[in-house]
């Protein structure tokens, strides 16, 4: 798990030399910039009901007027770290919404990204046949949809083990770690097809090579803390690194 987790954190270097040397800065930076602006608007609204979600818990539920009754400061504590982290884990449940509905609509510049790669990484012509960027781009969405289920299957089990004293803190890195292999699940299974020859299905392979799609998924979470100017590259640099880490790994298994 740890060399295929380095294998991806390397490929996103690989990336920036591959868009600089061929010029793809403007499929980088133009699906990057709407991103960005959908981002930021959403995270907005996002906090807002998250802040809401709390203050539901906390006033609503009598939650607060019977910790001042208690007149325990240890317990208050406890209480507000556990409001803190389930804050944490929303905010990572809407980013989890509004990042499967970006790879929804952003299948077709994602599709493309992948193959323009291959072409590159294997010396190769583009496919032209638009039939093959379909079924491409259907797979992308089939493959976003499935994974949009099962996390968000787990991130609702997770909230309610935050919910649980002193175990309950360890959820937001619990949550993390999912948020970074499903994402990086993502990206990868765009270029999958082009390199698998076994017959294993996309599930399996990536299950076998978790260290691929974490750390696809943490560099791409790193990027939006570099904030606006990561949110604009962090979608294209993760597909073209998945791309590039799964020539990679192709190679290595011959």
């Amino acid at each position: 798990m740890l060399k295929d987790f380095i294998i991806s954190i390397r490929a996103f270097f690989k990336a920036h030399e591959l868009i600089k040397n061929h010029r793809l800065w403007k499929w980088v930076l133009i699906p990057g910039l709407i991103y960005a602006i959908l981002f930021s608007i959403s995270m907005y609204f996002f906090s807002k009901s998250a802040n809401a979600v709390i203050h539901w818990l906390n006033v609503e539920t009598g939650l607060q007027n019977w910790l001042t009754t208690l007149d325990q400061s240890w317990i208050g504590f406890l209480f507000t770290i556990g409001g803190i982290i389930i804050w944490i884990i929303l905010m990572l449940l809407y980013f989890s919404m509004f990042k499967y509905i970006w790879l929804i609509l952003g299948a077709p510049i994602f599709t493309f990204l992948t193959q323009r790669t291959i072409s590159i990484l294997e010396q190769t012509p583009m496919p032209v046949q638009p039939q093959h960027y379909i079924a491409l781009i259907l797979d992308g969405i089939k493959m976003a949809a499935r994974n949009t289920l099962w996390q968000t299957i787990y991130v609702i089990a997770i909230i309610f083990i935050s919910l649980l004293p002193l175990i309950g803190w360890a959820t937001p890195l619990l949550a993390g770690m999912l948020e970074c292999y499903f994402y990086g699940f993502s990206m990868l299974n765009y270029s999958f097809e082009k390199f698998n020859s076994s017959n294993f299905n996309s599930s399996t392979f990536i299950n076998q090579h978790r260290g691929l799609a974490i750390g696809n998924g943490m560099v791409f979470y790193m990027m939006h803390c570099i904030v606006f100017v990561g949110w604009i590259f962090a979608p294209a640099y993760a597909v073209i690194a998945a791309t590039i880490t799964m020539h990679e790994v192709k190679n290595t298994r011959k």
